[in-house]
């Protein structure tokens, strides 16, 4: 494992962490009520990969994220508020998106957030866009692009990382590997063992870590977007994690084979870290049990909040509109 992070950002990653835990549990719910409606798509189990990312993504220098429908986590992780969040997903005209973008599409440029993309794999090109516009501007901004195991292999995956080797443009591009696209299996969806192994065929450095660290990911990350600043172009990183529940909300996940689940629930990203700091005298039981509580309250405060929100007015369905 990578050396330690400070006091400060152990914190704040552990307090993160259990505010999307608690949000995505809170999401579930809403849903099981009918009042948000559509579909969504959890990332219990994955919440290591977000605070890690967003901790290495400065807004105020220009650095942009896209991600996957998967993305409740990201957008928390880089600061949206669960107001905002909680009033998107409602349909609120409140939410970060006016309530039209709903779970998968959540968006604030203010933090860095180009969007969340419903389709897969959507989001590398663009992440490519702004990587270019970094590049042509000479800003020292990077792009990270965050996609599941699924989207590597489809065509824009390839294109991307592709183009992104070939300019050798600032992005970091993120593969959340939770072994299943969907509901199939990487290993039966794919030729090579690693997500990584994948980079030596466009010449990029490939990295393998372990999703469930934070803190490791954290310095894997660092490391990579250090490299893309200083001009010396693209990484791909495989982060090794896990999502507890199915696909969607309507995914009872019956394709996991016995055992899988109890094997990552053990080795649960905000058990490592809170373990991690108690055996280094950083936190304490009691401590763990407010942070809780407080994310507990801050996630009930803010549903409330929203479920008190107008919804957007009919003639709203026209604003916000290329033409």
């Amino acid at each position: 494992m990578a050396s330690a992070l400070g006091l400060e950002m152990r914190q704040h990653m552990l307090r993160r962490m259990l505010e999307i835990r608690t949000c995505e549990a809170r999401i579930q719910d809403l849903f099981l009520e009918n009042v948000i409606r559509g579909t969504t798509h959890l990332c219990d189990g994955q919440e290591a990969v977000s605070v890690a990312m967003a901790a290495n993504v400065d807004a105020k220098r220009g650095d942009t994220v896209t991600c996957t429908y998967r993305g409740h986590g990201h957008a928390l992780a880089l600061g949206m508020s669960l107001r905002a969040m909680m009033a998107e997903l409602m349909g609120k005209a409140s939410g970060c998106c006016k309530g039209k973008g709903g779970s998968m599409h959540l968006t604030d440029m203010s933090l860095g957030l180009i969007g969340t993309f419903a389709i897969v794999g959507a989001g590398l090109p663009v992440t490519n866009g702004a990587a270019l516009t970094a590049q042509i501007k000479g800003t020292g901004a990077v792009s990270i692009a965050l996609f599941g195991d699924g989207a590597v292999n489809i065509g824009a995956w390839h294109e991307a990382v592709n183009l992104a080797a070939l300019w050798k443009l600032p992005v970091i591009f993120i593969c959340e590997n939770n072994l299943y696209g969907e509901y199939s299996a990487f290993k039966d969806t794919s030729p090579v063992d690693h997500v990584a192994d994948r980079a030596r065929a466009y010449n990029i450095p490939g990295i393998i870590e372990d999703g469930q660290d934070a803190e490791a990911l954290y310095a894997t990350i660092e490391e990579a977007v250090e490299r893309a600043r200083a001009g010396g172009g693209p990484t791909l990183i495989e982060a090794k994690t896990y999502r507890y529940r199915g696909h969607s909300r309507t995914d009872a996940a019956p394709y996991r084979p016995a055992g899988e689940l109890d094997q990552w629930l053990a080795r649960d990203p905000i058990h490592i870290l809170a373990q991690r700091m108690m055996a280094d005298g950083q936190l304490t039981e009691a401590q763990l049990a407010q942070i809780r509580k407080q994310a507990e309250d801050d996630v009930q405060a803010a549903t409330q909040w929203a479920l008190a929100q107008p919804y957007p007015p009919l003639e709203s369905a026209l604003e916000d509109i290329w033409v």
